[in-house]
């Protein structure tokens, strides 16, 4: 049983924090723990402001967040690591090789489909990876209940 999931991207205030709030909307304070960090942090920065108003129009309201740098140690506690694109989990193995077994592509269950970066992007960006992520997040749940 996964009790522990870090969820991975570049900056850490698009993808993963809105992967980290699918999740726990979707367990309800049940189930694992549910965190997010970034390759390449923008290290105290808020959630994206468009991350946040997609979230909340489709129902999902986002709690605090910061933005976090990936850590070796952050990898270790992980049960389980969900990364964005093929080149994050490239840049964990280099972080951690010993994490490998535990890294998948959050897309892994959807034909190993990368999540675009909407970073900078107009709405319809957010939209498109509020879409992939909602569908990612649902393949995963069958694997962490």
């Amino acid at each position: 049983m996964f009790q522990n999931v870090l969820i991975i991207c570049v900056g850490n205030i698009c993808r993963s924090p809105m992967a980290e709030e699918l999740f726990r909307h979707r367990f309800r304070g049940q189930g694992p723990l549910f965190s997010s960090a970034g390759i390449g942090a923008l290290v105290g920065n808020p959630m994206d402001k468009t991350a946040e108003q997609v979230l909340r129009d489709n129902g999902v309201e986002p709690g605090p967040h910061r933005a976090r740098q990936v850590e070796p140690n952050m990898l270790h506690l992980a049960d389980l690591i969900l990364a964005m694109e093929h080149s994050h989990i490239q840049r964990l193995r280099q972080l951690a090789p010993e994490v490998h077994g535990k890294t998948f592509l959050i897309g892994k269950w959807q034909n190993d489909v990368e999540i675009p970066d909407p970073y900078r992007q107009a709405r319809p960006a957010f939209e498109h990876v509020h879409m992939l992520l909602t569908k990612s997040v649902t393949s995963w749940l069958p694997y962490l209940t």
